[in-house]
């Protein structure tokens, strides 16, 4: 009974994607208010940024909720906990036949201009 507690514990917290960070620069948090640009690998970066780190996230093995939209919604929340209001994607690898799920390098930014007016990718519900 208890070995079946534990697995069924494992399962329930490894269902989300395994997201490493390495945030260097943080900045002063943004409220859920703040508009945060989530750009694609296609989209340019904006001159006059400040990095202020990278994330990556990759499949535990029993990820679900994977999908790009859902990690890049994750990868909005952390830039906006870390002060940064530009996410980029700068390495995608695709749900292939070893994985069901996106697997992403991103990296933050803060930019003083207006995220708004920037070309990025626009969320879809899943």
């Amino acid at each position: 009974m208890k070995k079946l507690f534990i697995l069924l514990l494992l399962g329930l917290v490894s269902c989300s994607p395994k997201i490493k960070s390495n945030l260097t620069n943080s900045q002063p948090k943004l409220s859920s208010e703040e508009k945060v640009a989530l750009l694609d690998m296609e989209h340019q970066l904006p001159n006059g940024l400040i990095k202020i780190g990278s994330l990556k996230f990759q499949d535990s093995g029993f990820s679900t909720d994977c999908s790009f939209n859902s990690i890049m919604n994750q990868a909005r929340i952390s830039a906006r906990e870390n002060g940064a209001n530009i996410v980029k994607v700068v390495e995608k690898k695709n749900p292939d036949i070893w994985s069901s799920c996106y697997r992403l390098n991103l990296d933050l930014y803060r930019y003083s201009g207006n995220v708004t007016t920037l070309p990025q990718h626009q969320l879809t519900l899943d």
